[in-house]
């Protein structure tokens, strides 16, 4: 499985329609995109020096499921909003590590 996460640094003057516009767009998003297992986001709640204004955090099975995603026609649409109301956008994808088995081992006292 992998991980695509995505964090946002709007520019001040990001329009409050045009932000509403994205998230609701991303909302569409969800169960929508043939390939995308999981799809969340948020705002930051910390608004510390170092934090970014917003996350995406998707899962996709295999790294082709992200091909589709970036050129999906509900994704496309997003792009007018976010590319030029960002100051800086970071994004990293990797492997999702399979859970430990759960132990299965008791203790006595």
């Amino acid at each position: 499985m992998i991980r695509h996460t995505v964090l946002f640094k709007f520019k001040p003057d990001f329009p409050p329609a045009d932000k509403q516009s994205w998230i609701d767009g991303l909302d569409r998003m969800t169960g929508n995109i043939p390939g995308m297992l999981n799809l969340t986001h948020g705002p930051d709640v910390l608004n510390t020096e170092r934090s970014f204004d917003y996350a995406i955090v998707a899962d996709f099975e295999n790294v082709e499921d992200i091909a589709v995603y970036n050129t999906h026609p509900l994704h496309e649409p997003l792009k007018a909003y976010s590319f030029p109301n960002s100051q800086q956008i970071l994004s990293v994808d990797f492997h999702l590590q399979a859970p430990a088995p759960a132990s299965t081992q008791t203790t006595t006292s």
